[in-house]
């Protein structure tokens, strides 16, 4: 005959029921063996289990949740010493379902202040990740993530780009997510089964950047000591993704156009012509039209990969992205770092939506990931970001008369003189990117002075 369950009465008193009725998250407490002594009202509707079935049986027999046997709340508390706070958790409800809830726990002691069992809350997610699910369907396009209405337009048009085998072009600022959206392109694409190949060309000198496209034979140079195949090879059938275009020298360009032209290529050291089937994706954070009216790019080059071109805007531009990206990049980092970041406080999205964010998505990532060095859990505060975001607002500027290109003209200026025009250093001063004070040199035609 099948054992049953022992049943207790509740150890809690008619006035702390009640009270504990009215919260509207789930609350159970038990004793030091682990049995349930009060379960409340919502505690009963997110888990489908009666006060009087729980009372009395061992929480995980209850509770049924996935960290039960391996990292459970309750006995982390009891072992510690110390509250977990906000725990993202799955259980299984009595009808079988699955809810994702997050779990609080703390130590319950009796008025002598020893330690009699432990409490847990909990609170039911389902409406949450719900959301959280309609929000990424809403908004999220492959692993994109915007609802800015340029980006909007942008999604709408890139499956018919992908579908095509025109050559695309994709601008943007350096951190605005050009290689997602040359994958984007590439997993919508007929050729998404085969290989998806991308090269940073700024970060690879010229000869260097041959060999890496084009692969090379034994003996084409010093320690070249066994053939290699290059990224065309490698990305045949599928995309290769030629990131920084803008920065390869004249000789290399007039070697993509031939490919481009002919789709044929010599590995380095050999006169052997190799066919090559790939699809040319390519990306720049500057503006080739300029370059080329400068003599600094190839025309015809320019009109071969310019056949389809995707503008990204600046994170400047769509800050109505940011409560989305930092929810997407928490959410990741919570399940890489096995941490419980709830989300950023209001002190910390109010910094962030007025930050122009020059390094743009990648900035907010890593401030994000640099805030998770110092939070382990609850909302990410100011103090957990890094220095040039937390600091106090910047008094009222007295130009004295001067314009504002004036102004900010000397303020550049004064700030490379300090620190010896090494201009790293000038932008952590000036709390930019490099690339930006770069060009804001070049537009205020600022010259560095020789001394007599």
């Amino acid at each position: 005959m099948a054992r049953k369950p022992l049943v207790l009465q509740s150890a809690i008193s008619p006035q702390t029921e009640i009270i504990l009725n009215s919260i509207a998250d789930g609350v159970f407490t038990v004793d030091s063996e682990w049995r349930i002594t009060s379960f409340n009202r919502a505690a009963q509707q997110i888990t489908g289990v009666s006060a009087a079935e729980a009372i009395g049986r061992p929480c995980y027999e209850v509770f049924r949740a996935n960290i039960c046997e391996s990292v459970c709340a309750l006995k982390s508390t009891m072992e510690t010493k110390k509250p977990v706070v906000n725990r993202p958790v799955l259980i299984l409800r009595a009808d079988g379902k699955e809810v994702p809830i997050s779990v609080s726990s703390a130590l319950l002691r009796d008025e002598s202040g020893k330690v009699i069992g432990g409490v847990e809350t909990f609170r039911d997610l389902s409406l949450v990740e719900t959301l959280r699910k309609e929000i990424v369907r809403q908004y999220g396009f492959q692993d994109i993530i915007s609802k800015s209405p340029a980006m909007r337009r942008l999604f709408s048009i890139l499956p018919e780009v992908a579908q095509s085998e025109s050559t695309v072009l994709i601008h943007g600022e350096s951190g605005t997510g050009k290689e997602l959206v040359s994958r984007a392109i590439h997993s919508l694409s007929p050729r998404s089964a085969k290989p998806f190949v991308a090269v940073n060309c700024g970060a690879l000198p010229d000869t260097l950047l041959e060999s890496e496209l084009f692969g090379h034979v034994a003996g084409a140079f010093t320690d070249a000591k066994r053939t290699r195949i290059g990224r065309f090879a490698m990305a045949e059938g599928g995309t290769l993704f030629l990131d920084e275009i803008a920065d390869i020298s004249p000789a290399m360009q007039v070697r993509l156009l031939r490919v481009l032209e002919e789709r044929t290529y010599e590995p380095l050291g050999s006169s052997k012509t190799v066919k090559t089937d790939v699809r040319i994706v390519t990306a720049s954070n500057r503006d080739l039209s300029r370059l080329v009216d400068e003599g600094l790019f190839r025309k015809d080059l320019y009109y071969r990969i310019n056949v389809v071109k995707l503008d990204l805007p600046p994170l400047s531009r769509r800050k109505e992205d940011i409560p989305l990206l930092a929810a997407h990049f928490i959410e990741r980092l919570n399940r890489m770092r096995n941490k419980e970041v709830a989300g950023l406080s209001q002190e910390v999205l109010a910094i962030f939506m007025r930050h122009d964010w020059p390094g743009n998505i990648r900035e907010l990532e890593n401030a994000i990931e640099y805030a998770f060095i110092l939070c382990r859990q609850g909302l990410i505060q100011p103090q957990c970001l890094p220095d040039y975001l937390h600091g106090e607002p910047c008094p009222p500027v007295h130009t004295g008369g001067l314009t504002l290109v004036d102004f900010e003209r000397n303020t550049i200026l004064n700030a490379l003189d300090r620190n010896g025009w090494r201009r790293m250093a000038t932008a952590r001063e000036l709390g930019i990117d490099k690339n930006t004070l770069r060009r804001k040199i070049k537009r205020l035609n600022i010259v560095r002075e020789e001394s007599a």
